[in-house]
């Protein structure tokens, strides 16, 4: 499943499951409840914000493990504002207006162009799988960009191993909500990367 974000932005969240799986696995639907939780957090952010996203959910069966938690989990989801379908991103939008954001990406995202479509790949398991997003991307020979974390902070002496480093899909959102409304990174990043994570900006250890 995918979600997108245009507001100019589009959001993409991968969802892994087993397709035509008529009775899902615990696993699947474990991780199908903290993807739907993640979802209704991104969503109460965008209400919030002053200049919200366009929320667009891709390949986004109602048949799926995903869809079920998200009407369990979320009070009025069937109503919310935004857009769905079964169709992948890749087959919505010209293929050069995207932007994958993957943090295997070797180019910082910059600014948000209201121009751009900005993809989210977000995996929720509890296996790390390095580069996934960014072979995603290349696949479909999609320009990629990761936040810029390197740019404007630095692992703290408590910093944690990686699995730290990984942000949620709504934690990714409320960066690039921040980014959007203020254009100050730093600003940005400390909303969406606490000290929990290992990161600081780097003016606060200079």
């Amino acid at each position: 499943m995918m979600v997108s974000l245009r507001a100019s932005s589009f959001y993409r969240l991968m969802w892994d499951v087993t397709i035509g799986s008529k009775r899902p696995c615990p696993q699947a639907v474990q991780r199908g409840a903290r993807l739907a939780g993640q979802i209704r957090r991104l969503y109460g952010s965008n209400k919030k914000a002053d200049r919200p996203f366009w929320i667009y959910l891709t390949g986004f069966t109602t048949d799926s493990p995903l869809y079920e938690e998200c009407l369990r989990m979320n009070d009025g989801f069937s109503s919310y504002l935004l857009d769905r379908t079964e169709e992948d991103c890749f087959s919505l939008f010209p293929l050069e207006t995207l932007v994958y954001l993957t943090p295997d990406s070797d180019h910082a995202l910059e600014n948000v162009d209201l121009n751009k479509v900005y993809i989210l790949g977000g995996l929720v398991d509890e296996s790390i799988q390095k580069k996934v997003t960014f072979q995603k991307a290349q696949e479909h020979s999609v320009k990629t960009a990761r936040l810029p974390i390197q740019e404007y902070m630095v692992k703290c002496q408590n910093g944690k191993n990686y699995h730290s480093e990984i942000l949620t899909i709504n934690q990714v959102f409320d960066i690039l909500s921040t980014y959007f409304e203020t254009q100050n990174w730093p600003e940005a990043l400390k909303k969406g990367v606490s000290s929990r994570k290992g990161y600081v900006l780097r003016n606060s250890v200079e």
